[in-house]
């Protein structure tokens, strides 16, 4: 049997999503209980690998199983005993679905404030004033498939990906940034985000951004923003109807 899970977590409180020897991350917890659960090894395989610090509100995972369970019964054990992990959804799905490979685009949004009060705050970016048209106006530079090499980090095979759109919402002093695209890699929308708050403090330009979508591999780079602003908002399989 194939279970499809869909979970919430805070990224503060984990180094990442991503199994690591004797550290706490996403996919060590939830496979700990999971093979307690089965009576068996479980290992599960996730849509995306969120790094340290970034948090989730729809997260997607997959696993098999032998043993077959009520859906509703192991969404309540995981809850349970899971601490600052949330599962919302436990489905069975068939044995060709595959939480990655199956994903039709990902949403993933980035907070910024204005003000000092949410300064220490572990969920969002405090800046100081930024040009939120001319950041608009960059944002633009992303959209459609480009070679996103110099945005991200760690060696791949391939960097093309496609971003289908990028939203900004302002709401008094809370900058809310979001993208929507087939994939993303490492470090790949804190980069966009970094560059474009450098657009928007006056440290760079258009130009500079188009460089590096146009030039792969130059040593010029600009800022990366902090993991904390960063959330996975959902994972679609379905081609949604409309962004």
């Amino acid at each position: 049997m194939r279970y499809l899970l869909k979970i919430s977590y805070d990224g503060s409180k984990f180094y990442g999503f991503q199994r690591q020897k004797d550290k706490l991350t996403i996919q060590n917890e939830i496979e700990k209980y999971l093979s307690v659960f089965f009576d068996e090894k479980i290992f599960i395989k996730g849509a995306g690998r969120t790094d340290r610090g970034v948090h989730a509100l729809g997260q997607y995972l997959h696993f098999d199983s032998l043993n077959k369970q009520s859906p509703l019964k192991l969404k309540k054990y995981l809850n349970r005993n899971l601490s600052n992990i949330k599962v919302l959804k436990v489905t069975f799905v068939s044995d060709n679905f595959h939480s990655r490979f199956s994903v039709k685009m990902k949403h993933y949004k980035y907070r910024i404030s204005f003000s000092k009060k949410d300064f220490h705050s572990n969920y969002i970016l405090y800046s100081k004033k930024l040009d939120l048209y001319k950041m608009k106006e960059a944002s633009k530079c992303f959209l459609g498939v480009h070679n996103f090499q110099n945005f991200v980090s760690g060696e791949r095979d391939n960097y093309e990906c496609i971003i289908y759109k990028i939203r900004f919402v302002r709401f008094f002093n809370h900058l809310t940034i979001h993208f929507y695209g087939k994939s993303f890699y490492r470090y790949m929308v804190r980069n966009m985000v970094g560059a474009l708050i450098d657009v928007g403090k006056g440290k760079a330009t258009i130009n500079d951004i188009l460089d590096l979508l146009n030039s792969p591999k130059t040593d010029k780079m600009l800022s990366t923003a902090p993991a904390k602003g960063l959330t996975l908002v959902n994972i679609y399989y379905n081609n949604p109807k409309k962004l």
